[in-house]
């Protein structure tokens, strides 16, 4: 795979303008963009949509650190007080998928899918009864049964808040080699009350991670999609 994952191109549309319909579709106007490794490609496919004065971008020039680092680069916006919904950006799904994390119950809100894929590629979010107890690739603690992350999330205003906090935690330690993940399973060991899922098992979707992964996209995901 060229180029950054975003602008991989599925039914004649990039996975950014994807991104951005789905958002819109339900009623998510302000979004922010953090970019780093060929910023200038991903500036000019939202120029090409005719988004520049809806689209804020965030300048990370520490990208080829870990994740975190890039999440780190929003705290300010995570400190804004409002709800946050945080997103990866190599996801193929539906505005449906966006529909029911906004709808979810719980104030702070993982998407689980129970299908998971075998390996330690999948972040996992982990479960004893109903409580999150831990959320990894590698998980450390016991639990009950696992699913996989999609890498969306809903955060409360303070949950935002203390989600930028961390990470400025982590680079103020010099840790930055990790992924954002890190910062938020911290939180939820931390107050595992407040955070819940929403179980989209039913739904099609795939992370674009490999070359497979694109194809598998394309052949099995779209055709879903677009039914």
């Amino acid at each position: 795979m060229d180029g950054p994952k975003i602008l991989l191109q599925f039914g004649g549309r990039s996975l950014l303008e994807r991104h951005i319909a789905a958002l819109h579709a339900n009623g998510v106007e302000d979004i922010s963009i953090t970019i780093g490794h060929e910023g200038d490609s991903i500036r000019h496919e939202i120029e090409r949509l005719g988004l520049t004065s809806r689209i804020r971008f965030v300048e990370n020039p520490r990208y080829r650190e870990g994740s975190l680092v890039s999440l780190w680069a929003q705290r300010d916006l995570l400190s804004s007080g409002a709800p946050v919904v945080l997103m990866d950006g190599d996801v193929l799904y539906g505005a449906a998928m966006i529909g029911r994390l906004l709808a979810a119950a719980p104030e702070n809100t993982l998407l689980v899918d129970r299908e998971i894929e075998p390996g330690d590629e999948p972040v996992k979010i982990c479960f004893r009864g109903d409580v999150i107890v831990d959320f990894r690739k590698k998980p450390e603690h016991a639990h009950d049964w696992h699913g996989e992350s999609v890498g969306f999330f809903r955060f409360s205003p303070d949950m935002a808040r203390a989600l930028g906090e961390r990470t400025d935690w982590y680079v103020g330690q010099g840790i930055t080699t990790v992924e954002y993940e890190e910062a938020i399973r911290d939180l939820i060991l931390a107050e595992p009350g407040r955070f819940g899922v929403a179980d989209i098992s039913d739904l099609p979707w795939t992370e674009i991670d490999f070359d497979v992964d694109v194809t598998r996209a394309r052949q099995e995901i779209l055709p879903q999609l677009e039914r």
